[in-house]
């Protein structure tokens, strides 16, 4: 197969997206104030949904991550609620594409966690999750979910593992252990049964998860791929990674053929990592550079030259990384066709940018909204482990987004495990490794300590009152008889 080299000087096309621009919000509608994390680890460090915004947050003593209503633009509160249970710090955050107040988190504790926001965002801090999953010998830096089913997630960790979590008895079916190095992404095709996945061994492998199986794998010295994403149902990979001359490059693959690439284009002699953001709507493949402020954007076809360089969104600021709304989130009164959220971390600021189509016609646009995977799913965890396939179930955005029918997470019912030694549980009571655990852990009595003397006091005063009463009717009842 031989390697097309594109020349980065654009030849005209005719494309209905030749022309899509960048729109930065107002500063009253970005999100400001928001202590996000300081950590190195290569990741987004923010989810986003139609309902919430989370962001990875700098914490002592474990981690944790804030979480606010899309609709809470401003300045945020420094004492808005967090979700702290974790340990260690959290390296990543993934919501549930089907249920949108469950979020997964990962960490450098070792664990995966399961947390259910409620409807109307987080009034205290949260510390309980709904599952706490255990699998992982090292700390686990990706977490993503089933693209078709509700109750599948998969985690990947420094232990060189990806474990597959049937969320509905809230243990691992499956440990894929091909790799020799740490998992730096994943990436399924449409219906879920195909995962892609980049390695620290510089090794793309392709397999069928359920089995664990690799198709196919490229280990090609010219491109060391760094993230891998599908290009929806195209049979199509696209890989940002650096060149021997250690330019930032992006590669198109055949999924049947990863022997060479089918195009690689040089972007920048840069040294921070290209994030790849695929629109199967649009076919439009959006890539943002760690630690600059661009966006550049590209058409993907089934025909020469297969990867078309569109326009550029610039600013200044550096991002850290970006979070992506779901299609059925966007203005399409507006012609929104993608919607990032940017973290600017020096300013403590989230940025949203739009992509935007421009039209002069205020009418629906067809051409550019076709139907997109919805918020049903198309399997239940079960069906998908017995071997099922299904293309996720279509929506259209024309009428707006609402949901036909609410759907509940339920969590496994699990029995609580106990080790008592001289009448002490020592899995509830474990020693704190670090003074920070140890701080932690004080503060954490104290503020328990003071919620029992607040209850005990007002139920004083209501033994009191109920003393009040019954003498009030024992007084009354000689003068009734």
């Amino acid at each position: 197969m031989t390697v097309t080299k594109m020349s980065w000087r654009p030849t005209y096309r005719s494309s209905k997206f030749r022309n899509v621009y960048g729109k930065v919000a107002n500063r009253e509608h970005c999100f400001d104030g928001i202590p996000i994390t300081k950590n190195v680890h290569d990741n987004h460090f923010c989810a986003v949904n139609s309902k919430f915004l989370a962001i990875v947050t700098e914490s002592s003593g474990g981690g944790s991550f804030i979480v606010v209503p899309v609709s809470q633009y401003g300045r945020i509160d420094p004492r808005h609620p967090k979700v702290c249970g974790h340990q260690g710090n959290v390296l990543d955050i993934k919501w549930n594409p089907f249920f949108e107040n469950i979020i997964a988190s990962c960490s450098e504790d070792t664990s995966v966690r399961i947390w259910e926001i409620p409807q109307e965002g987080l009034r205290r801090n949260m510390t309980e999750a709904v599952l706490e999953l255990y699998g992982h010998s090292r700390r686990v830096g990706l977490v993503e979910w089933h693209p078709t089913s509700s109750g599948i997630l998969f985690s990947a960790g420094y232990d060189y593992k990806v474990l597959i979590w049937n969320l509905e008895v809230g243990e691992a079916v499956k440990m894929i252990d091909c790799h020799t190095d740490v998992i730096l992404s994943m990436s399924f095709n449409t219906d879920g049964s195909l995962m892609a996945t980049s390695c620290k061994d510089k090794i793309l492998r392709l397999m069928e998860p359920r089995s664990g199986r690799v198709l196919q794998q490229a280990n090609c010295k010219n491109h060391r791929v760094n993230r891998v994403v599908f290009v929806g149902n195209m049979k199509r990979l696209v890989t940002t990674g650096v060149s021997r001359w250690n330019t930032r490059q992006i590669a198109l693959w055949d999924q049947e053929d990863l022997s060479m690439p089918m195009v690689e284009e040089e972007i920048d002699g840069l040294s921070g990592l290209l994030f790849p953001f695929y629109d199967a709507d649009t076919h439009m493949l959006y890539v943002a550079g760690k630690g600059d402020g661009n966006i550049r954007y590209f058409e993907i076809t089934t025909e020469k030259p297969y990867l078309q360089y569109l326009m550029e969104y610039r600013s200044p600021a550096p991002q850290k990384g970006l979070g992506v709304m779901p299609k059925h989130g966007l203005d399409v009164a507006a012609c929104e066709v993608f919607r990032f959220y940017k973290l600017v971390t020096l300013k403590g600021l989230i940025e949203p940018i739009s992509m935007i189509v421009p039209r002069r016609s205020d009418t629906y646009q067809e051409d550019i909204y076709p139907m997109t995977p919805g918020i049903q799913p198309a399997l239940t965890a079960s069906e998908w482990i017995s071997g099922i396939n299904r293309d996720p179930v279509l929506m259209s955005l024309k009428e707006g987004y609402q949901r036909s029918d609410q759907l509940v997470f339920i969590a496994p019912a699990k029995e609580k495990k106990s080790v008592v030694v001289n009448g002490i549980d020592l899995l509830e009571n474990v020693p704190p490794r670090t003074e920070n655990e140890l701080l932690r852990m004080f503060f954490r009595q104290q503020e328990e300590l003071r919620r029992l003397k607040e209850e005990l006091a007002t139920k004083d005063v209501r033994i009191r009152q109920l003393e009040l009463e019954l003498n009030n009717l024992k007084n009354v009842s000689p003068n009734n008889v």
